[in-house]
């Protein structure tokens, strides 16, 4: 762009203005969990997950896999990173180093429980009892360093379950969530997502955060425990509060809620869905007088909320009705200039597009020829999350790694490096 033209007669600007003085660097903001170093010894969801939320909190993690192949969910795909990697395990393994161990071999268990003891967290997802062999059991590691904080992610516990394999789709099946997910009269769906496991991973960070925190107080390191079919119950809230005070098993009810209407999708035009989540009756007004129907919340069968529930078929035809006079996304800005909770049902890209247009940022890349990682929703205003890096490849780090655990227990640990 054109330059600024000196006023005449000016001297030339080298010759009358001081130097700028260098500015200070600015110091990296602290990161909440700076310090702490977390051996992950999970696969696949769970666990990985619970390790990639307390590493966006600022922990140093080492993720530790079998040579060969690794992690199962480097193979779950399509689609794949350009690399070669599921897009699947990109998900779930970012500002990790990597290093492969195997545990049958003596050096390399060695060299895993040398791990376990300079670190803070331990993660694992084996079944009960099968790291003992290894010396990498609860029990074994928290002897050696009992500042540990052991965290065993199982899927039904250690007790009677302990035998049983632990996977998503499964704990969704024989935990309730399929029975209540799904049309009336239809079969049986999951979530579309393997939802028990991220349950069950920020269960895991929670805990994993609150033994931390006891043993910032005393020292004491502890044993966690989680289990994915008891996060999945815990989440099930009101359904299985519902259960509990009726002895009535709920049932599934497509996208209608069992205790408020409307909060459900509706038709508009062409039949396109809205998703409208009236969960007072002064919203139910507003709706109604939106709509041009007043008159709907002056009647007595949708008065009141309870009134709603018990005449629902009746007030969806209503709704319906009028909303079909136009499509989802006009009534989205209709209704929300009401202060009426809805929207429209976006895709997953249109979804990550809202979250951009709200200035949520929601994506953040991690270096040139990787897949974009979706940004931690943690929000930390004096101890902001960690900028991602790639997760990585299989035994990325490892010759450092062994390098570090052969050599002095004090030494620091080495720099995470990018491939």
């Amino acid at each position: 762009m054109p330059q600024p033209t000196p006023s005449p007669g000016a001297a030339p600007e080298a010759s009358t203005a001081p130097e700028a003085p260098t500015a200070p660097a600015t110091p990296a903001a602290p990161k909440a969990l700076a310090g702490v170093l977390v051996a992950d010894f999970s696969r696949v969801l769970a666990g990985p997950l619970a390790a990639v939320t307390l590493a966006d909190l600022g922990a140093d993690v080492i993720k530790v896999e079998r040579p060969g192949d690794g992690d199962d969910t480097r193979s779950w795909g399509p689609p794949f990173a350009p690399g070669g990697t599921a897009a699947y395990f990109d998900a779930a393994n970012r500002s990790k180093r990597g290093l492969a161990l195997d545990l049958a071999d003596p050096t390399d268990a060695a060299a895993a429980r040398e791990l376990a003891r300079r670190a803070d967290v331990l993660i694992e997802n084996f079944r009960p009892g099968a790291l003992a062999r290894y010396g990498l059991d609860p029990a074994t590691t928290l002897a050696a360093h009992p500042g540990l904080v052991h965290c065993s992610i199982t899927g039904f516990g250690s007790g009677a379950g302990a035998h049983l394999p632990g996977y998503d789709f499964v704990v969704q099946a024989v935990g309730g969530l399929m029975s209540i997910t799904g049309e009336p009269g239809g079969a049986p769906l999951k979530a579309g997502v393997a939802l028990v496991d991220v349950l069950t991973a920020k269960d895991a960070a929670t805990a994993v955060l609150a033994a931390l925190r006891h043993r910032d107080r005393t020292g004491q390191g502890q044993h966690v425990e989680v289990n994915l079919l008891s996060s999945l119950l815990g989440s099930l809230v009101n359904q299985a509060s519902g259960q509990l005070a009726t002895g009535r098993d709920p049932g599934p009810m497509g996208n209608r809620h069992p205790s408020i209407a409307p909060y459900e999708t509706l038709a508009c035009r062409d039949g396109e869905p809205l998703a409208v989540a009236v969960g007072n009756d002064r919203q139910f007004r507003a709706l109604a007088h939106a709509l041009g129907a007043p008159e709907l919340a002056d009647d007595e069968r949708f008065a009141r909320n309870q009134d709603r529930v018990r005449h629902r078929t009746e007030l969806v035809k209503e709704l319906e009705e009028r909303l079909a006079a136009d499509t989802p996304a006009a009534w989205t800005e209709r209704l929300t200039a009401a202060s009426v909770p809805c929207g429209p049902v976006n895709t997953v890209g249109e979804a990550l597009r809202l979250a951009e247009r709200l200035g949520l940022e929601p994506v953040v890349p991690v270096g040139a020829d990787r897949i974009p990682q979706v940004r931690s929703p943690l929000r930390l205003s004096a101890t902001p999350v960690a900028a991602p890096h790639a997760p990585p490849a299989l035994d990325e780090h490892g010759e450092p790694l062994r390098a570090w655990l052969s050599g002095p227990p004090d030494a620091p640990l080495p720099p995470l490096r990018d491939s």
